[in-house]
C-alpha cells in the first residue's frame, strides 16, 4: 500500500463528484485513494426510465459509481449500506432503514473500522450545509467529523483495532462566491432556481466562505476525467435541469478549481498559496 492514503466519505452516488478531481490528480502522484459511500442512492430521480426503475436504482447507481470510480483510479471501495433518506421533508426521512435514522454510534464505528484499516492521512467529507441542505449529506458531515477524531482514541471501539489519527480532516464545497455568481446568471438569463439543487435555499448560507477557503486546488488539467467519471451516472444526468443550459466555457471556468476548508489538522495550518491537501504530512 502507498504511503500516503487519501479518503472521500459521502452520502451517495455522484457525490464524490465534488473532490473527483483530487481523486485523480492524487492518485496519479502515486497517493492510494478510497471513497466510502453510505447509500446507494436508492430514492434519487431517474433521468431515462430505460435506466433503471424505483426497485432497482440502488443497485444500478452502484454499478455507476463502480464504473466512475475506476475512471477516478480509486481502488478502495466501501459502502455502508443504509437506505437514501431522499429530500428534506419527504417520506422516505422516515424509512426505518434511511440513512438518518441510523443510530449515531453504528455509522461511526462503520467508519472508524474502515479509518483503521485502510490508514489515511487525509479524510474529505460535506461541510455543514451538505452542500445544498440533503439530509444524508448533513448526517455523513455529521458522522465523518465523529470519525475523524473516534479513530483516534484507542478507548473508543477498542474491538475494531488499533487507532489511529487521520492528519487532515478538510470539508470539500463551491466557494460561497461562486454560488452566488451562478444565481446571478440564473437572473440574467431569467431563470430561477427551481430547477437546481438550490432550490429553496438560502444562497448567503450555502457554500463555503471564500475566506475559509483553505486550499484551491487547479484541477482543470483533468477535467476531461472529471467528465468522463460524472457521465458513468447516467440515471443522474439530466436530472440537472436548469443547471445543464449553463454554457460549457462557463461551466469548465467554474469546475477548473476545487475547494476544501481545513476542518481540523494534527500537522498544523495550511500556508496561504500551498493549495495541496498533503501539505506538512511526513511520508
Amino acid at each position: 500500500m502507498a504511503t500516503r492514503r487519501l479518503l472521500g466519505v459521502f452520502a451517495h452516488p455522484d457525490d464524490e463528484g465534488s473532490m473527483s478531481g483530487a481523486f485523480i490528480l492524487y492518485g496519479q502522484a502515486g497517493v492510494e485513494t478510497g471513497l466510502v459511500c453510505a447509500t446507494r442512492g436508492e430514492v434519487g430521480e431517474i433521468a431515462d426510465p430505460v435506466l433503471a426503475t424505483p426497485e432497482n436504482l440502488g443497485q444500478v447507481r452502484e454499478q455507476e459509481l463502480r464504473a466512475a470510480a475506476d475512471v477516478l483510479g480509486i481502488r478502495h471501495l466501501w459502502f455502508l449500506d443504509y437506505r437514501d433518506s431522499g429530500m428534506a421533508g419527504t417520506p422516505d426521512n422516515n424509512d426505518p432503514r434511511a440513512f438518518i435514522q441510523a443510530p449515531p454510534a453504528d455509522v461511526i464505528g462503520k467508519l472508524v473500522a474502515i479509518i483503521r484499516a485502510f490508514r489515511p492521512q487525509v479524510m474529505v467529507t460535506f461541510d455543514e450545509t451538505g452542500g445544498y441542505g440533503h439530509p444524508d449529506h448533513i448526517a455523513i458531515y455529521r458522522y465523518a467529523t465523529g470519525a475523524f477524531y473516534a479513530a483516534a482514541d484507542e478507548a473508543q471501539y477498542p474491538e475494531l483495532g488499533p487507532a489511529h489519527a487521520v492528519s487532515k480532516l478538510y470539508y470539500t464545497g463551491f466557494p460561497r462566491s461562486g454560488i452566488q455568481a451562478l444565481a446571478a446568471w440564473l437572473k440574467e438569463q431569467d431563470l430561477s432556481l427551481e430547477g437546481t439543487a438550490l432550490r429553496g435555499s438560502d444562497l448567503d448560507q450555502l457554500g463555503i466562505p471564500d475566506e475559509q477557503i483553505s486550499v484551491a486546488l487547479d484541477v482543470s488539467s483533468v477535467l476531461d476525467l472529471k467528465d468522463r467519471a460524472w457521465a458513468c451516472h447516467r440515471t443522474q444526468l439530466g436530472t440537472v435541469g436548469i443547471m445543464a443550459r449553463i454554457p460549457q466555457e462557463i461551466q469548465r471556468r467554474w469546475r477548473g478549481y476545487e475547494c476544501y476548508q481545513l476542518a481540523a489538522t494534527r500537522v498544523g495550518p495550511d500556508l496561504p498559496g500551498e493549495n495541496d491537501l498533503f501539505a506538512h504530512i511526513q511520508s
